[in-house]
């Protein structure tokens, strides 16, 4: 298992579940967005201040490789690392373990970017530096 920049741990809720009592595929998307939301908050950056400021931080591109499913009452986690790609685009490397056997559940890659209110590609500096990418 490879180290993290940021770690979330979080439980399955019964209601999550689809009719053949596994996580539904697209819940996963909400874990690993509510945990990019967090790591940016970790990092100083306010994922609804830059909204409120005009500066609207999305996702590119997800690519979400599913090992095994999680199931009613699983404790996981999501490991993340972040690569940056370009002056507009960032690379979270998001990956999901249950635990207590840290079996692996899902691989993620998501691309995020930036954009102004006009819709052109934006990450303002004070983000880049904060992300490291200057």
């Amino acid at each position: 298992m490879k180290d993290y920049a940021f770690r979330m741990d979080f439980s399955v809720r019964d209601y999550e579940l689809d009719m053949e009592g596994v996580v539904n595929n697209s819940v996963y998307m909400n874990y690993l967005e509510h945990a990019r939301h967090r790591f940016l908050l970790s990092m100083g950056i306010d994922f609804a201040g830059y909204a409120e400021k005009g500066i609207f931080l999305i996702v590119a591109k997800a690519v979400l490789e599913y090992k095994t499913s999680l199931r009613s009452g699983d404790d996981f986690w999501i490991g993340i690392n972040l690569i940056p790609h370009s002056k507009v685009r960032m690379i979270f490397q998001q990956d999901i373990y249950r635990y207590p056997d840290n079996k692996l559940v899902l691989k993620g890659e998501i691309t995020g970017t930036g954009i102004s209110e006009s819709g052109r590609p934006k990450l303002p500096d004070e983000i880049l530096e904060k992300l490291g990418a200057l």
